[in-house]
């Protein structure tokens, strides 16, 4: 069961607000999904960390401590909008506990729900949307995941394997199927998922 406590009554009317992680293969549809669950709530919070992550100088010299510095950023960030009693989802690709348990925490010491959520797509629709994705270059984050994939499609074919893993393992996890080319239908089955409205 997802973390619950008893915080501020959230803007959306639900009893609390809510950290929703929504984990991840490249391009299966996370930021979207964050960015239509934002849509339907005011002040709902996309925390976009390759989005974030553009914005440190000098990122590219070492993405690595880039990435772990805005997990942090993130994590504050987080901490200090769910306080105010405003929902956050997160778009992230996590392959390690340590930053979920993070979340977890967060959501805890805010008196917000956590929704550890897994998006899911067979393997080749994941390489397929991938490519597509990247040819397509509609963001610069869609080009930077691109240069940043170590081990091209077998990479990609290992982050489809960890996340479906984790996703089996995690005791509180609840998984959703990434539609192709639906976004409504894969939102539907998120609200479902997290028991949102």
């Amino acid at each position: 069961m997802p973390l619950s406590g008893t915080g501020p009554v959230a803007p959306s009317g639900d009893a609390a607000a809510r950290l929703i992680l929504l984990n991840g293969a490249p391009a299966v549809g996370k930021s979207t999904l964050a960015r239509r669950y934002a849509e339907d709530r005011p002040l709902a919070l996309v925390l976009d960390l390759d989005v974030l992550r553009r914005m440190l100088g000098r990122w590219r010299e070492d993405p690595g401590a880039a990435g772990l510095r805005i997990r942090s950023v993130a994590a504050a960030a987080a901490r200090e909008h769910l306080a105010a009693g405003y929902d956050v989802v997160v778009p992230q690709l996590v392959g390690r506990v340590e930053f979920i348990e993070r979340l977890a925490a967060v959501a805890a010491e805010a008196g917000a729900r956590f929704d550890e959520v897994y998006v899911l797509d067979e393997e080749a629709n994941v390489v397929r949307r991938f490519a597509e994705r990247t040819r397509a270059a509609a963001e610069p984050a869609h080009v930077e995941a691109h240069e940043l994939l170590g081990g091209g499609e077998d990479g990609l074919r290992e982050w489809h394997g960890v996340v479906a893993r984790l996703a089996a393992e995690r005791p509180h996890a609840v998984a959703v199927a990434s539609v192709p080319g639906d976004v409504e239908a894969t939102y539907r089955a998120l609200l479902a998922a997290i028991g949102s409205g």
